[in-house]
């Protein structure tokens, strides 16, 4: 049996990722973590009966506590420090945004599994990351389809044939319409997405594309890949997840369904397969697949994210930082679409780049860039 750690229970990735270990022989939930979603917490312990739980704020440890006596709680960020200290096999870090991040680097050290949907921990401190997994040689699986895909791929053939990642991407609900269009969307229909169902934040990040260009940054730490070498292709049918291609001229794709419970699974058992949840059946005929480049002056975060991951140190931290921020004003009515990218670009272009930070030094400038833009 092995036990698995998510963190992020309540979420998007962390709800599926809980309904593939209901139907997956041999799993155990060991432990949750939850931000502001207790009702549906309550349920998650009532059903998976975890040992630990730890909670955003100390009064809800608290009040959980007196409900299920039979767990322990924890809570905030020291919380997440003792529930990954709890034996486990598998951590499922299914959060969104930096609250993971130093929770994962302490995690390394334990050698076990991590199986990793967060993109801000690569993102902001992937150089990090990747030496201290090297280090204590600790796994680290992807979850998102696209890197999951490139990960299935690499293990068909040696890796040292492999000359190019190619990254697919549906182009989001606003891939067919203007920019003068786009100015006048809302977030409804920014979260309105064409094939997959996600959070809300990664929603509209796909609807501008940064979420691509973030996947690109990921791509090249968890593989070892310069950033020349790794394109992003437009398929609007979803049905390719990602290429590898080598250097005698083939392709090696992984293709299925739009669904996160396939990668999810993925991770969790790799490297080996197992029966697990149903998905519909992906069966090709009769389906068309249409692949081209991405329109970088119409989706210029693209390009822009891309750009701060090849300039490194600090200028992928304002980059996510920004845009979270001006994500959540775009969904709180409080700016619109196109406005998200002035407010990014703004930012990078305003901010002096630091070579190898520190992590404290990373997590600084994150606090001093969201502490600037919420005042707008």
């Amino acid at each position: 049996m092995k036990n698995v750690i998510i963190l992020g229970s309540t979420g998007s990735i962390g709800t599926q990722t809980l309904e593939v270990i209901e139907k997956l022989e041999g799993y155990k939930v060991s432990a949750l973590s939850c931000g502001k979603n207790i009702e549906l917490l309550k349920k998650q312990i009532e059903k998976f009966s975890p040992k630990f739980v730890c909670t955003q704020t100390s009064d809800d440890a608290d009040i959980l506590s007196k409900i299920y006596p039979q767990t322990k709680f924890f809570f905030g960020n020291k919380g997440l420090l003792e529930l990954i200290k709890t034996e486990y096999d598998v951590l499922v870090v299914a959060t969104s945004g930096i609250v993971s991040v130093k929770a994962v680097l302490k995690a390394i050290e334990n050698k076990k599994t991590i199986a990793l949907a967060n993109k801000e921990t690569l993102v902001m401190a992937g150089d990090i990351v990747m030496k201290k997994a090297k280090e204590y040689k600790t796994p680290i699986i992807p979850i998102d389809s696209e890197h999951s895909a490139i990960l299935q791929c690499l293990n068909k053939t040696d890796n040292p044939y492999a000359q190019r990642l190619w990254i697919t991407a549906s182009g989001g609900p606003f891939l067919n319409n203007t920019r003068e269009e786009m100015q006048s969307f809302s977030a409804k229909d920014a979260l309105n997405h064409p094939r997959w169902n996600m959070g809300k934040k990664i929603t509209v990040d796909c609807a501008t594309l940064v979420n691509k260009g973030l996947e690109v940054i990921e791509a090249h730490h968890l593989y070892d890949f310069d950033y020349d070498n790794i394109k992003v292709v437009i398929h609007p049918e979803s049905l390719v997840h990602s290429f590898v291609e080598f250097t005698d001229g083939s392709f090696l794709a992984q293709m299925g369904l739009p669904s996160m419970h396939i990668p999810i699974q993925y991770a969790l058992t790799y490297p080996e397969r197992k029966k697990g949840i149903k998905t519909n059946s992906f069966c090709p005929y009769g389906r068309q697949m249409n692949f081209f480049e991405p329109d970088f002056n119409k989706f210029p975060l693209l390009k822009i994210t891309i750009e701060c991951g090849k300039q490194g140190g600090i200028m992928p931290a304002i980059l996510n930082a920004a845009n979270e921020i001006a994500v959540y004003k775009f969904l709180e009515g409080k700016i619109n679409f196109l406005d998200i990218e002035k407010i990014v670009l703004k930012e990078i272009e305003s901010t002096k780049n630091t070579l190898n930070p520190t992590i404290d030094e990373i997590f600084e400038k994150d606090k001093e860039i969201r502490l600037k833009l919420s005042q707008l």
